[in-house]
């Protein structure tokens, strides 16, 4: 069977990559000014030849599977300016990134129709929306590094991987992060990280893991958000984590093995002070994160839970995939 074809939006470019590595042709909507969401096959990912660029121009002629929808405004409004009636009648399947923001407990997902597979990155997320009678399942993360890349540890600081963090404010744990800063070395990259204190600006996502391999720790000061990449990469290298208990982190992180997880400031600190004392500690905790990490973010497994959920819109068998990693 030829590989399902899949028209999605250009929307969290390094999740996109990693979905990429399952076995569909992803077809990414681009605008010739390339606005946010129509940058198509675009940026510094290394896309490979089942990524291909789709001009909303030349949408109306072209055949495919199913649509993956991936923000709110893309679901409820553009489709219905930019699809043919006959493309918006294909299978359709919508990946929830995020937990609720209006309320952690209460929020309806903007999606409410039985049609439709709601797709949720982690437990917590799915727990935390009611998604009503829509379908709904859960695809971990699935990450990978590149060959040679390894926890080193050498240098005696912590590192954070957050976008805008100063604009994004106490959700994503801003202050947090400026309280730890004044007893602890710690640096921050990211888009807009020059905008903190300690902010080195932008790494680019496959040369990431390498710049990260140096620091003694991983600091991830967020209160509440889905489970960053950036978190799953470094356990992947093999880093020790420190961050707060809430989320999905609580399931991810175990203490004393791959790191340490505390909502109580004092902890958090004593904890990076120990790793920043003793590297063979941080050592073992490190091994630790990556035993964990290829046990549940593998790319193969999520290659897998994407091509079954594709195909089970679609009502065809799963394509094996021929990209293991």
């Amino acid at each position: 069977m030829r590989p399902l074809r899949i028209l999605t939006w250009h929307i969290h470019g390094s999740y996109l990559y990693y979905l990429s590595q399952a076995a569909v042709e992803l077809y990414l909507l681009s605008k010739p000014d390339r606005p946010p969401g129509y940058t198509g096959r675009y940026g510094h990912f290394p896309w490979g030849p089942n990524v291909h660029d789709m001009p909303i121009d030349a949408l109306a002629g072209k055949r495919f599977d199913a649509v993956l929808f991936q923000s709110r405004r893309h679901y409820l409004e553009d489709q219905h300016e930019i699809l043919t009636p006959a493309q918006r009648r294909l299978p359709q399947v919508y990946l929830e990134h995020d937990p609720p923001r209006e309320s952690p407990f209460d929020a309806r997902h903007p999606v409410d129709n039985p049609n439709v597979l709601l797709v949720h990155v982690t437990h917590f997320n799915r727990l935390m929306w009611n998604s009503g009678r829509t379908p709904t399942c859960v695809i971990p993360h699935g990450v990978m590094v590149s060959d040679g890349v390894g926890y080193r540890g050498t240098l005696e600081r912590g590192i954070v991987v957050i976008n805008h963090l100063a604009r994004r404010g106490r959700r994503l744990g801003h202050d947090v992060y400026l309280d730890m800063r004044r007893d602890v070395p710690l640096d921050l990259v990211g888009m807009g990280a020059e905008e903190t204190a300690g902010g080195l600006g932008e790494v680019q996502h496959r040369r990431l893991p390498e710049f990260v391999a140096r620091y003694r720790f991983f600091f991830n000061p967020i209160r509440y958000t889905s489970l960053g990449l950036a978190v799953c990469e470094a356990m992947m290298i093999g880093m020790p984590i420190v961050g707060l208990a809430t989320t999905e982190m609580a399931t991810t992180v175990e203490n004393g093995v791959s790191g340490y997880l505390s909502n109580d400031p004092d902890r958090l600190r004593d904890a990076m002070g120990l790793l920043l004392r003793d590297r063979e500690t941080a050592r073992r905790l490190g091994e630790g994160a990556r035993e964990a990490a290829c046990e549940r973010f593998n790319i193969a497994r999520f290659a897998r839970d994407w091509e079954r959920a594709f195909a089970r819109v679609c009502g065809r068998p799963a394509r094996q995939s021929a990209r293991r990693v």
